[in-house]
């Protein structure tokens, strides 16, 4: 049976604190991989991220405390997938132009 970590309530989600998870490339990179909306493993390999285990495991911690993601576990398996809904129902607008500006730059 599945589960998900905790993460802040939509009417919880801070503008400062979602800014601040985004204000890093590598968390933008993230971003930009779960733009789709869909769960995707939570593994460097699976993320196509260059980096250690132990820094992918902060960054998603960040942006999941900051309300920007969701993580379910599923046996000994991590999915995490962008709250895109929530963050439009809080912000309507940001996460839009935060995806296109992270395009942008990181292209």
């Amino acid at each position: 049976m599945a589960r998900y970590l905790d993460q802040p309530d939509v009417a919880d989600i801070a503008f400062g604190e979602v800014m601040r998870a985004l204000s890093d490339e590598a968390r933008l990179r993230i971003l930009t991989l779960l733009a789709d909306g869909e769960y995707h493993p939570c593994n460097t390999d699976d993320l196509q991220l260059d980096l250690h285990k132990s820094t992918l495991s902060h960054h998603k911690r960040i942006l999941r405390e900051a309300g920007v993601t969701t993580t379910r576990l599923d046996g000994r398996n991590y999915y995490v997938c962008l709250r895109r809904e929530d963050l439009d129902t809080r912000f309507p607008g940001l996460l839009d132009a935060v995806l296109a500006g992270a395009r942008e730059a990181l292209a």
